[in-house]
């Protein structure tokens, strides 16, 4: 056999991998998001910032603001009940890998870090900062969960396809890199991501 139908062999052997892991993260995954509606919550806020933003009357744009409040406490009622649901899987199927080579978080488990650990991180800091719990100011709030948000987006993507996909997906979706979401988010949800995914 020639290098070269080796090297197709290999190339669609390991496509074949990849496809069949990111079937079962991706079904893992949904199995505990599908209870909750935290795109559709996420996605109101979104809207909902960018309207209160944009409005010019102060007393509508704090009738927006108060609205907003209640979406950012169910959401945080939602993401933490999602957080500890996806808590008790077991620690072999909720690894991510750094590299971009399948089952790399199998063969290499020191170059993975643990899905469930970074997604407590990110209820943390949607905790922080939804409702009432913030004490800054609602355009400063609404910034900074609106990058807690798309970080924790971001995790998912990445367990799901990959770290390269996940970065696209962000810029795509919401005009924004990730290296600014990650200077967005609080200090204390930087610090603690990165000295897990590091």
């Amino acid at each position: 056999m020639d290098i070269f139908a080796l090297a197709i062999l290999m190339a669609l052997g390991t496509f074949a991998l990849r496809s069949k892991d990111q079937k079962r993260r991706i079904a893992l995954l949904g199995s505990h998001l599908r209870q909750y509606q935290v795109e559709k919550l996420m996605e109101q806020l979104a809207d909902g910032y960018l309207r209160a933003l944009g409005e010019v009357d102060p007393e509508r744009r704090a009738q927006v603001w108060n609205l907003l409040a209640s979406t950012e406490d169910v959401l945080d009622e939602q993401f933490q009940a999602f957080a500890a649901g996806f808590a008790k899987e077991p620690e072999v199927t909720t690894r991510v890998s750094k590299l971009p080579f399948p089952f790399a978080d199998q063969i290499l488990p020191k170059t993975s870090f643990d899905l469930r650990k970074l997604l407590a991180i990110h209820a943390h800091g949607i905790h922080r900062l939804a409702g009432s719990h913030a004490e800054l100011p609602a355009k400063a709030k609404a910034y900074m969960l609106s990058a807690e948000m798309f970080l924790m987006q971001h995790t998912c993507h990445w367990f799901c396809k990959s770290r390269a996909v996940a970065s696209a997906r962000l810029q795509l979706r919401h005009q924004t890199s990730y290296e600014q979401v990650l200077s967005a988010v609080s200090p204390e949800t930087r610090q603690a991501y990165l000295a897990l995914v590091r």
